[in-house]
């Protein structure tokens, strides 16, 4: 069965929250289902080693998830208006799938999470799209037809859904951050069953 990979790396559990409820939204989809993943963190001692299977938490994304994915919601939290440095490492090491072409044509999405509400949201969200656009994905935000990305009073964006982890909400998404978040994992899956022949075609 075809799946949406969402890959995502997290620190105090928001971003695997979000990522949790988009692939709900993916699973409500017939004919397509969700694989969650995350990327280990960057460590500064080179000496330093990682067992291949989190203690906790989704399984480390493989290079071939990533080949073999239908669609892809990739999610980071908002570190200085970017993505965290682990997420940056892994895409930086995707030059095979690009020079292969292996995710051309394939929906792509973003999401993030950030402990201040104009915390750098938008532009970790451009540009975590940057990268898929260069893989020749199809990047896919979340449209305004969407009643809850005009009501949100927290996270939410037309780039892709996000959270904001303040005091008092914490890791909990809103309702209205949780509607956005399995509208993203939907229209992900839709695009991905319409696009499905466009990447298969140059297999």
């Amino acid at each position: 069965m075809p799946y949406i990979l969402v890959l995502y790396y997290s620190r105090h559990g928001s971003v695997a929250n979000t990522a949790r409820l988009i692939a709900q939204g993916v699973e409500e989809v017939k004919g397509i289902e969700a694989r969650l993943r995350c990327v280990p963190p960057v460590s500064s001692a080179c000496e330093a080693t990682l067992p291949s299977i989190p203690e906790e938490g989704s399984l480390y994304c493989s290079e071939e998830d990533l080949r073999h994915c239908a669609g892809l919601v990739l999610g980071s939290p908002t570190r200085f208006g970017n993505m965290a440095a682990p997420m940056k490492y892994f895409i930086d090491s995707t030059s095979a799938l690009w020079m292969s072409g292996a995710l051309i044509n394939k929906p792509a999405g973003v999401f993030t999470s950030s402990s201040s509400l104009h915390g750098g949201q938008e532009s970790t969200l451009l540009t975590m799209a940057l990268p898929l656009l260069h893989h020749g994905m199809v990047f896919a935000g979340l449209p305004y037809s969407l009643e809850a990305l005009s009501r949100t009073q927290q996270g939410g964006t037309p780039y892709g859904a996000s959270h904001w982890a303040h005091q008092e909400q914490g890791n909990e998404l809103s309702p209205d951050e949780a509607v956005l978040c399995k509208a993203q994992g939907r229209r992900i899956a839709e695009l991905a069953l319409q696009l499905l022949p466009l990447h298969s075609s140059k297999k």
